[in-house]
């Protein structure tokens, strides 16, 4: 199937609204669990594509670490202001309006840079990818995910069903976008290589989404 590209930025207060109403929970807690396992102590770290901030939220309830947390919808970085603040964590997560693909940061200034589910909405990762790589020291972490293209309209119509009764319409279809607009994971892997990565795992981590993933090193 090919890809069906979706708006790069979701950038209305509906859409960060509902997207930010969507049931996450056991997947982001899952996300941020293994970053966790896979980051540095303490350190600064990198979220690409916030959204509304659940992940790093999460993360910063388990750890000392500091978070700039980019996004380019300023909807999106609004709502995400309001969660941070409501868990009490504006020392610790700096939301900034970034585009991905052109970072204000200098090179290899993270200990670890993270992304959930920004990829797809980028017609080409390329220069996100380049970017991250850029700022992210080398030994630093990385851990990125994202939802797999499937190879027919049929398998997405069956995944789409399978999420649940508590999506409402809207966020069904926005669910059914995602997985059109998303990569194969072995586009994924041509892409990280391309960019100059090293040390770098890609593989499928579920039925619907692939992880690529380095540890901190301490050398």
């Amino acid at each position: 199937m090919e890809r069906v590209l979706e708006p790069e930025v979701m950038d209305t207060w509906e859409d960060a609204v509902e997207y930010d109403a969507m049931d996450f929970t056991d997947v982001n807690t899952a996300f941020a669990n293994e970053v966790i396992a896979l980051g540095p102590t303490a350190g600064l770290l990198l979220d690409v594509g916030t959204g509304t901030a659940r992940i790093p939220i999460l993360i910063c309830q388990q750890r000392p670490w500091q978070i700039r947390a980019i996004d380019l919808s300023q909807n999106m970085l609004k709502v995400g202001t309001q969660n941070i603040t409501r868990a009490w964590l504006s020392t610790q997560i700096k939301l900034e309006l970034v585009d991905a693909k052109s970072m204000p940061y200098a090179d290899n200034e993270f200990d670890m840079v993270i992304s959930n589910s920004i990829v797809h909405h980028l017609p080409d990762p390329m220069p996100c990818f380049r970017e991250i790589n850029r700022v992210l020291k080398p030994n630093g972490a990385l851990f990125l995910r994202d939802l797999i293209r499937p190879t027919d309209n049929a398998t997405v119509e069956a995944l789409v069903s399978r999420i649940g009764a508590e999506y409402n319409p809207y966020q069904a279809k926005l669910f059914g976008d995602s997985l059109r607009a998303a990569f194969t994971v072995e586009e994924i892997r041509e892409m990280i290589t391309a960019a100059g990565f090293a040390g770098v795992e890609v593989y499928q981590s579920s039925d619907r989404h692939w992880t690529a993933k380095r540890p901190y090193s301490l050398a």
